[in-house]
């Protein structure tokens, strides 16, 4: 369970390919404090961590994983968002995240502002009912609030703290990001299709 609230970059520094599995070595300035079977959210995407050495730490990601999200799309090089799981004594300054990636979503514009920078994504109209105006979204592990919602698009402004220390400073019209909806939203869908 995660809050949506990044602690730092990771940049991935190998990947290797085992059937229909990737795994990826991530270098970051918490992989020293990890420990082996913690879970982690890398993009928004609940992982595994399988191994540590030095500041590094490596992860699997399998099928489903890679159809659902845009790792598959990662390369050495990239940066990716982290966030440890949520301490059940602390405050949650995001949203209740679960790290379970619904599917990957598009940039279509990003503008920047004074003081701001917005960035429009679109979604499949299968996904409108997960969410609505002013409601949280989770982008690449990310906790924003969404407005100007329309059936298959909605846009997030993004403060200059979080465009500096998240990877949507590298995010462009055209992108893939990941995002997952707001599990409130989900339970509701799911009893009102249950009780047609």
């Amino acid at each position: 369970m995660f809050t949506g609230i990044i602690e730092c970059l990771g940049k991935i520094t190998n990947i290797n390919v085992s059937g229909s599995n990737k795994t990826f070595w991530i270098e970051s300035p918490i992989s020293g404090e990890l420990k082996v079977d913690e879970s982690i959210s890398h993009d928004g995407v609940c992982l595994t961590i399988e191994e540590i050495t030095g500041n590094t730490h490596r992860v699997t990601a399998i099928k489903e994983t890679l159809d659902k999200s845009n790792l598959d799309g990662w390369e050495i090089g990239n940066h990716i968002n982290l966030e440890r799981s949520l301490k059940m004594n602390g405050r949650i300054d995001g949203h209740i995240v679960q790290g379970h990636v619904d599917t990957t979503i598009t940039c279509t514009d990003k503008k920047v502002l004074k003081g701001s920078t917005e960035f429009t994504f679109k979604f499949k109209k299968r996904f409108s009912s997960l969410i609505i105006e002013k409601g949280s979204v989770c982008v690449n592990g990310i906790s924003l609030t969404a407005y100007n919602v329309g059936k298959n698009k909605f846009t997030v402004a993004i403060i200059p703290y979080t465009l500096e220390h998240t990877n949507l400073v590298f995010i462009k019209e055209g992108s893939k990001v990941n995002i997952e909806f707001d599990i409130l939203g989900k339970y509701v869908q799911r009893v009102l299709k249950s009780n047609k």
